[in-house]
């Protein structure tokens, strides 16, 4: 099943997607939930009824309800007010190129545990415009990645157990600022600024009984549903990176575990894969550069147009758009001209 929020009359809308078209939950069935909130935190008990109105749509049984094209329609976050957003560190491919890059060697706690940070929940948002500030573009960077939703309660969860608390799959674009991410880490603590302002995902949240064609096995001496899902990011038009989710090293199912331990996961707490390898600028312009010297560096800039696809998930397109505003700390508090 695909689950789609767009804006309908001032508020969100939660729809099943069929052949192109947004069906509104509230009008196929008065017993299924008008929003993704309200979905996630009853998703045992209104999941086989949402299934059996999407057989219905599917066989062309369902002739009383208006539907909307989905190319027409202002597509929002999926999960549109997440409870929380926590992303992970799951591509070795992109952690040791990146340490490569910096001429460090690759760190043998990647083997060992899988990581996460949180980000700001807040500034989740969809398909659209991304507003930035003078210093978000002094190195403003993509982040092709795939993001799951928990739709139950969970504390302690085994990986073995975890996949049954996932309630999807989205593609997540973790927009990262990367001078002033790099600036405040040099304190060892963050990323906060240089992440905190948006996080997009979207366009849709696709169901695992969806994803089931695309399973394959975990790695080696790893736990949990896997998928041979081909990544892809382009920038105006041209593609910048790909990949395949099935390269994540550790699972969902792990980052779960992880996540749980001595905490409560909530419906609808977000979470991030982590940058498949070649997934964003700061790693291509670092194997650029030490592979050539004179490699011209390439960041994204106002008005650039980012268009992630994974298969499966669809495509979600932000458009980057300086704010009316030249605030910058970094001049306030370095006395650096942006």
């Amino acid at each position: 099943m695909k689950l789609v929020t767009y804006l309908k009359e001032d508020r969100d809308q939660l729809a099943i997607l069929v052949n192109d078209l947004l069906y509104d939950t509230d009008m196929l069935h008065p017993d299924l939930p008008v929003s993704m909130a309200l979905f996630l935190n009853y998703w045992d008990d209104v999941m086989p009824l949402a299934r059996a109105v999407e057989q219905r749509i599917k066989e062309g049984l369902v002739r009383n309800v208006m539907a909307h094209p989905f190319v027409d329609a202002n597509i929002l976050a999926p999960v549109p007010h997440p409870t929380s957003c926590r992303d992970g560190y799951a591509f070795r491919q992109h952690v040791a190129a990146a340490r490569r890059n910096r001429k460090v060697e690759m760190i043998p706690e990647f083997d060992q545990y899988p990581i996460f940070y949180f980000t700001n929940h807040n500034s989740i948002q969809g398909p659209g415009n991304v507003y930035c500030m003078p210093d978000h573009f002094q190195k403003l960077d993509f982040e092709l990645e795939a993001a799951i939703v928990i739709n139950k309660p969970g504390r302690n969860i085994k990986a073995a157990e975890a996949d049954d608390y996932i309630g999807g799959l989205m593609i997540m674009n973790d927009i990262s600022a990367r001078r002033l991410q790099m600036e405040e880490m040099l304190l060892n603590l963050g990323p906060a600024k240089g992440k905190d302002f948006s996080t997009a995902i979207g366009p849709m949240l696709v169901t695992l009984d969806e994803l089931e064609p695309y399973e394959v096995r975990a790695k080696e001496n790893h736990v949990g549903k896997a998928w041979n899902l081909n990544m892809s990011c382009k920038v105006n038009g041209v593609e910048v990176s790909k990949g395949n989710l099935a390269d994540m090293d550790w699972t969902f199912a792990e980052i779960i575990e992880r996540c749980s331990y001595g905490v409560t996961l909530y419906p609808g707490d977000v979470i991030g894969s982590g940058t498949v390898g070649t997934g964003c600028f700061l790693e291509l312009n670092g194997t650029g550069k030490l592979n050539n010297p004179a490699f011209q560096e390439q960041w994204l800039q106002p008005d650039d147009v980012v268009e992630m696809e994974i298969d499966g998930l669809g495509t979600l397109t932000n458009t980057m758009i300086r704010e009316e505003d030249d605030f910058s700390i970094l001049e306030l508090k370095k006395g650096l001209k942006v």
